[in-house]
């Protein structure tokens, strides 16, 4: 076997944009690539370890043995070890031998930039080079209108490993199946984007992808990476956006991980007031250092760049904002200013965000950002982390907590369901009902809702009915649509059988009617941002537990109308702003979904009477917990 040849990819000035954290394309230079020296086909080798005094590639190829291939240390003092191995290539198995200066400390790590991952439990990277013929032209030149802020936004969150699995076999599905299956799904269903939990490559499954090793690599559990771009492919043939989930905030320290890489604390910060997650056991990166922010923005180009996501939703953004996160006093330092932010997190935020819009103007980030830091969605350039949109937390909370209370109970509690409308333009808000709402005890979206039968899925379709129409775009987790009766767990498939029973069946037509009308009334999504998209009719009506308002697009408006009780209401007067009779354009208490069929089948007659402080009103029929749209004309 032939020895390394010297080789370098890396140019003077790739070497200065690492060390001054400024270069957002390092997958090009790092990892594994098939290359051809003089003209010899192999593969060129290149890893960050500052601190290590011996780097060696040790694989299927050399016995796992470590003296055969070391590698040359560059002469800059960028800490970077790379070489040529001639005859060695796509399918190899390989990971670092690393020998530290600093201790007689050895270890075996896989390629933090590797392309594809062995199947867990086996932990080493395979030399991979994607040949993939990309289909959705279409969808690039047009994606900027389906992701804009002004679009319909309404995503499906799913976990690939349980959203549904082959039975006979008892195994996941693979990428190629999903491709067919999750996508012809989330087409009929009227879903506009789907948001993957995270699906770089992870060694724990009960971690549901957010404890990542493999952050170039899509995970081998399902296929391989050329497969999971059909997926994406697939998707976007079908109009259908992806979202990915992206873990900057922690990482395991699993030993063939980042840990500890070269035997110092390369990637984690060196202080575990800084570098420690007491909650979830793992590492926190090194925010300060400028080859860490280069890896980690690199990181986020790589899945819109390679795979053509639409968008990255940042989890955990509040733990990597506040120094004191989770932390008890003396647990924590404050920034040179005495604050609790962390300044190196703020500057990581924005430089993000602006390579992000920059280099693909036409999708989204996304952050989970659960605290009152100000202006997550706002521009960098007047202060903002640059995010396009940021999850709408406390909505979340107000929503649940009200919808989970006895009818009888709700007039107390009015200010649960209208208080996110005096702080819903402060930011782009996405609503979200995620995975983290129905587990560890929570019971399902469906199991929080009160009373009987009927009105449990009465009170799930009023629910998604006043989420559609409230400011703000949408998300919801798989299971939702269809009234999953059980908590998520990750280890099984959505409780698919239930779609036999008729409550269940009508409530997923109810769910898919409900994308279809967001999706086609312009006034629900255009202006959703925006402070005029949305005006009260009446949001004190605590006696009868009612709210109304109107919600606003560019050039059209409709009237939304909640009714949170079982009581239906006969000849409720709501204020109107203008004559013209009401039309009744979608009700959640249609026979159709599953509700008793009251309407207002005929048009409303508007009189010029004040009421509510406009100058029209009109008398309507309010059916049992229901939600109700009208059109005037």
């Amino acid at each position: 076997m032939a020895k390394v040849t010297a080789y370098s990819k890396f140019s003077e000035l790739d070497i200065y944009l690492f060390k001054s954290g400024k270069h957002f394309r390092l997958y090009e230079k790092f990892g594994s690539h098939a290359t051809t020296v003089d003209g010899v086909e192999g593969t060129y080798f290149a890893v960050w370890a500052p601190s290590a005094k011996q780097v060696s590639v040790i694989g299927d190829f050399n016995f796992w043995t470590g003296e055969e291939h070391a590698l040359n240390v560059r002469w800059d003092s960028s800490g970077i070890w790379e070489g040529f191995i001639p005859h060695v290539g796509k399918g190899n198995i390989y990971k670092y031998k690393l020998y530290s200066n600093n201790s007689n400390i050895i270890t075996e790590k896989a390629d933090p930039y590797a392309r594809r991952c062995e199947h867990p439990p086996k932990t080493a990277s395979v030399i991979w080079d994607s040949n993939y013929s990309w289909k959705d032209a279409n969808w690039m030149k047009k994606r900027k209108k389906h992701n804009a802020l002004d679009a319909p936004y309404s995503v499906y969150e799913v976990h690939l490993g349980s959203w549904k699995r082959n039975v006979e076999e008892n195994r996941f599905l693979s990428y190629t199946e999903l491709a067919d299956e999750l996508v012809s799904y989330v087409k009929e269903m009227n879903f506009t984007h789907v948001e993957l939990m995270p699906i770089m490559e992870f060694p724990y499954d009960p971690s549901w992808g957010y404890q990542l090793t493999g952050y170039f690599a899509p995970t081998s559990r399902f296929g391989y990476p050329e497969e999971f771009k059909l997926l994406v492919d697939k998707l976007h043939q079908n109009d259908i956006g992806i979202i990915l989930d992206w873990v900057p905030s922690h990482f395991p320290d699993d030993s063939h991980g980042l840990g500890f890489f070269d035997g110092t604390h390369l990637y984690e910060h060196p202080d575990p007031r800084k570098g420690y997650h007491k909650d979830w056991k793992s590492l926190i990166f090194n925010y300060e250092r400028n080859e860490v922010r280069s890896f980690l923005i690199s990181n986020a180009v790589f899945w819109l760049d390679q795979y053509h996501a639409d968008g990255l939703r940042v989890d955990a953004v509040a733990s990597m904002l506040f120094l004191d996160y989770s932390r008890e006093e003396g647990e924590w330092e404050p920034n040179e200013f005495g604050g609790r932010e962390n300044l190196s997190v703020v500057s990581l935020l924005k430089e993000l965000n602006i390579e992000v819009y920059k280099s693909f103007p036409d999708v989204q980030t996304i952050a989970e950002e659960s605290t009152a830091f100000p202006m997550v969605s706002k521009p960098t350039d007047f202060g903002g982390l640059g995010f396009g949109m940021k999850w709408m937390m406390g909505w979340m909370h107000d929503t649940l907590d009200y919808f989970e209370k006895n009818p009888i109970y709700r007039s107390h509690h009015q200010n649960n369901i209208s208080f996110s409308l005096t702080y819903a333009f402060t930011e782009n808000f996405m609503l979200p009902l995620s995975h983290d709402e129905v587990v560890y005890g929570k019971k399902s979206i469906l199991g929080r809702m009160p009373g009987d039968e009927w009105q449990r899925f009465s009170n799930l379709r009023l629910l998604y009915g006043y989420m559609f129409s409230h400011p703000g775009t949408n998300l919801n987790f798989m299971g939702n649509e269809f009234g999953q009766q059980e908590e998520w767990n990750f280890e099984k498939s959505l409780d698919w059988n239930i779609l036999e029973h008729d409550s269940h069946k009508k409530t997923q037509h109810y769910f898919k009617s409900l994308n279809l009308f967001y999706k086609t009334t312009p006034a629900l999504f255009e202006k959703g941002f925006d402070h005029d998209s949305f005006e009260w009719i009446a949001h004190d009506d605590s006696v009868n537990s009612v709210i109304s308002y109107i919600r606003k697009g560019k050039n059209s408006e409709v009237i939304v109308i909640c009714n949170m009780t079982p009581n239906p209401l006969k000849k409720y007067k709501i204020g109107v702003p203008k004559s013209g009779k009401l039309k009744e354009l979608f009700n959640s208490d249609a026979e159709e979904f599953g509700g008793s069929g009251i309407s207002n089948s005929k048009l409303v007659t508007v009189k010029k009477s004040s009421w509510n402080n406009k100058k029209y009103s009109a008398e309507i029929t309010l059916p049992p917990l229901g939600f109700i749209v009208f059109k005037q004309n």
